[in-house]
Order: structure tokens, then C-alpha cells, then sequence
């Protein structure tokens, strides 16, 4: 597997096409390819956990971070979505790549866990921040998200929220770690919204979920 710079990384990201019609109520905002190559880059070499890894992306929409991850060469991704409309645009996506380390899953997400508890090395995701109509839909797919993985679940969360996430973290016996602040440029792209974009402050997060149990889990 060639490895990528990030700036390569970034370059290839932009070519993923997204939603066409996204869906208010599934919260369905575009991973940024900046954001998204950022986050796989500091995973995959600060921490190790893409290359030759089973990774899985929840609520995976149109496939960004899932391609990013078969890119760094990622054993196998697969992305799991609710929505068959942003399936077909992932399926578009992965096929344009040429990738074959990439695989897709129609399913609610939050049903996952009792059937996949520890299946996966690897947790990618930028879930639903759970505002109005998702409310608690990010602790949600978190709580899903640490039952799967074996190693580690990587995800993004509106710093606002960051005492109630290290709670349930804390809840669970999860170890969390801040990696970045950023600011997530999220696009108008539903009729109420007034301006062009809207910057909003959110956590880069690593919860290390490595010889964890689901004891206290609730």
C-alpha cells in the first residue's frame, strides 16, 4: 500500500461525491475532506489502527471515511448506514476508487451491538450530534460504537457536549482522549438554513476500548 501524505490524502477525499438529497431527520451533513483526512491521518499514523486493521464506519452516509480508510490500506472497511439512497452514493464512490478492501451494510446502527460485540479492531464514525429530532442519537451510536470495537473508536462530538461524553465514557470504563478541537464548516443544506455555513466546535476523540468488557454498560 503506498503511503499517502496527508495532503494527498485530502486531494483524493475531494473526488468523493456526497449526498444528493440529504435527509434532515438522519442529520445527514457531509464529512469534510479536510476533517476526514485530518482524523484518518492521525489515526492511521499516530496510533496505527487503519493499515491491515478491520475497520467499520457508522452511520457511514456516502462512504468518506470509509474510502479514506481502504485507502490507507485498511484490512477490510465496511460502512453501515440506515439510508439505501447514501449506500448507492458509497457504492458509486468505492467503485470509482477501484477499491476492494470496502464493503456497505444497510441496518440501524444502533441494533449493531448485540450482534457484532468485539468484531471490529476499529471504530470510524461522525455520528448524528443529536439535535433536535436525534436527541441522544450521539451517545446513541458511542454506546454501540465501544461495544464493537476490540481496540479503539474514533468520533467526532460538539464540544459542548464533552463533560456528558466523558461521563458515559467514564460509565462505561472507557478511556477517552481529546486529539483535536476543531471547527466543523458545516454547509447550508436544507431549505431553513439562512447562511451559506456555520462553523461549530467539536472533538476529535479516541476512546481506547482494548481489554474492556461490557460490564456497566447502560
Amino acid at each position: 500500500m503506498k503511503k499517502l501524505k496527508l495532503k494527498e490524502l485530502e486531494c483524493c477525499l475531494q473526488q468523493v461525491d456526497g449526498f444528493e438529497n440529504p435527509k434532515l431527520l438522519l442529520e445527514q451533513y457531509p464529512t469534510r475532506p479536510h476533517i476526514a483526512a485530518c482524523m484518518l491521518y492521525t489515526i492511521h499514523n499516530t496510533f496505527d489502527d487503519i493499515e491491515n486493521k478491520i475497520v467499520a464506519d457508522l452511520g457511514c452516509g456516502c462512504g468518506m471515511l470509509s474510502v479514506g480508510s481502504a485507502m490507507l490500506g485498511a484490512g477490510l472497511c465496511i460502512g453501515f448506514d440506515v439510508d439505501p439512497d447514501a449506500l448507492e452514493v458509497f457504492n458509486r464512490n468505492s467503485e470509482e476508487f477501484e477499491l476492494t478492501n470496502i464493503d456497505m451494510v444497510q441496518c440501524n446502527v444502533c441494533s449493531l451491538s448485540e450482534k457484532m460485540v468485539k468484531t471490529f479492531d476499529t471504530i470510524i464514525m461522525n455520528p448524528p450530534f443529536g439535535t433536535k429530532h436525534n436527541k441522544g442519537m450521539d451517545v446513541a451510536f458511542l454506546k454501540t460504537a465501544v461495544q464493537m470495537a476490540r481496540t479503539a473508536v474514533y468520533s467526532l462530538h460538539k464540544t459542548s457536549t464533552r463533560e456528558h461524553i466523558q461521563k458515559k465514557a467514564d460509565d462505561w470504563k472507557v478511556k477517552m482522549d481529546v486529539l483535536a478541537e476543531l471547527r466543523y464548516d458545516l454547509p447550508a443544506s436544507y431549505k431553513f438554513h439562512k447562511k451559506k455555513s456555520v462553523d461549530i466546535e467539536v472533538d476529535f476523540i479516541r476512546f481506547s476500548t482494548e481489554k474492556k468488557t461490557n460490564e456497566g454498560m447502560t
